[in-house]
């Protein structure tokens, strides 16, 4: 049994439920605070967390009359403490704090701390069984089996927040698993869709943060524009869904207006669509199982005019094969792809590699890794943190030889 329920129940009850934010003041934070403030009568914040803006997650605490606040930075706490003062929100600082918001009673967590420091406090809501809106890359790429294993231990429900994964969760809803053929991913294609491979090679950070149809962060904008982001959700849908790698396929899809497709042995395909906005899957993940009334635009196929597809591009896009290749390699692969994916971004945003750079910096990672002997299954969050963690190193050790590799 899964711990992704694949079929909604409507619920029973309308009572108020209680949510706690993880990341409450990022982008992911930011459209899961705006749902809730349209919903006020339906939802009570219990814990909220940012990394280290203090004053947005103070204002947001005092809006919203949290229970409590936690800010990663211990340095912060005081600063913290001022700016709640006057209010009956409990403060709190440094990584232990992240992991008490977690884990305090509320019924509904959004999980949008992002990188590996999002794997303890997910889990610390994931044990006590929480339904948890996962937002949060790394809780699968790192350790997926792991992190689903003590889901389903545990009874947690694992609502996938991100657009592609939350609309095959609605579309599984129409059959059962042994009815599957295989899901669907949807890509934009990013900038550099139609670029000729010796151009990607060299393009600028302002080209590669320039995304046709999303607006995301630095970090997740540079990954759609390699494609890496596609990949890391490939990885995820395996692990949420129970899939093999030959059962996701990706599909190149400009327009951004399909979001994921299911295949189902009858040659039956169940898609979602919707307009580009985040709000609408966490709007899925915080009414489910049943719906609330969201802000985004209606989607007017009309006015869109036409929705196309085509076959990824594995030259231009190398990105996405390896994502295909750790995953089948696993025992920490895939959270060795995703370290120095994080690593080589970071370079190129520094100036210190090419983009095309970033897929060949990952792949060297992986099979230095591999030679080494490295592979071994993950049993706890400190074996992928510690695996993270040495990706890493191994990266920028290879860093230098690869920014003086030409394409």
């Amino acid at each position: 049994m899964s711990a992704v329920p694949l079929r909604n129940t409507k619920s029973a009850a309308s009572a108020v439920r209680s949510v706690s934010v993880l990341g409450a003041t990022g982008s992911i934070g930011d459209s899961t605070m705006d749902l809730l403030r349209g919903a006020r009568d339906r939802f009570r914040v219990e814990a909220l967390t940012a990394n280290s803006n203090v004053q947005a997650l103070a204002k947001l605490a005092r809006e919203f009359g949290a229970r409590f606040a936690a800010i990663a930075d211990p340095a912060r706490l005081g600063e913290l403490k001022e700016a709640l003062a006057g209010t009956r929100t409990e403060c709190g600082a440094g990584e232990s704090a992240v992991i008490e918001a977690a884990a305090r009673p509320a019924d509904w967590v959004m999980a949008a701390v992002s990188g590996a420091a999002g794997l303890k406090p997910a889990l610390a809501a994931v044990d006590r069984g929480a339904t948890v809106a996962l937002a949060n890359k790394e809780c699968l790429v790192c350790a997926g089996d792991f992190f689903m294993q003590r889901a389903m231990k545990a009874g947690a429900c694992i609502l996938p927040a991100d657009s592609e994964h939350n609309a095959l969760f609605q579309a599984l809803g129409s059959g059962n698993r042994d009815e599957l053929v295989r899901v669907i991913i949807t890509a934009s294609g990013g900038p550099f869709r139609t670029w000729d491979p010796a151009d990607i090679e060299q393009a600028t950070l302002a080209q590669a943060l320039k995304h046709p149809n999303w607006s995301m962060g630095q970090k997740i904008t540079i990954d759609s524009a390699s494609m890496m982001n596609k990949g890391l959700e490939v990885i995820e849908a395996s692990y949420l869904f129970g899939l093999t790698p030959d059962e996701i396929d990706v599909l190149v899809h400009p327009q951004s207006i399909v979001h994921g497709m299911v295949e189902f042995a009858d040659r039956s395909v169940v898609a979602q669509l919707g307009t580009p906005d985040m709000r609408i899957p966490i709007a899925h993940c915080l009414g489910w199982p049943d719906r609330i009334k969201g802000p985004s635009a209606k989607l007017d196929l009309a006015k869109v005019g036409q929705l196309t597809f085509e076959a990824p591009d594995f030259a231009r896009f190398p990105a996405l094969r390896l994502a295909y290749d750790s995953l089948r390699t696993g025992f920490g692969a895939t959270t060795v792809y995703n370290a120095a994916n994080e690593i080589a971004v970071a370079a190129f945003i520094g100036g210190k590699i090419r983009f095309g750079a970033i897929a060949r910096l990952v792949e060297a990672t992986l099979d230095a890794w591999i030679r080494a002997s490295n592979l071994s299954p993950l049993k706890s969050a400190d074996d992928a943190i510690a695996i993270d963690h040495n990706a890493r190193n191994v990266a920028a050790t290879l860093l230098p030889q690869i920014a003086l590799k030409a394409s």
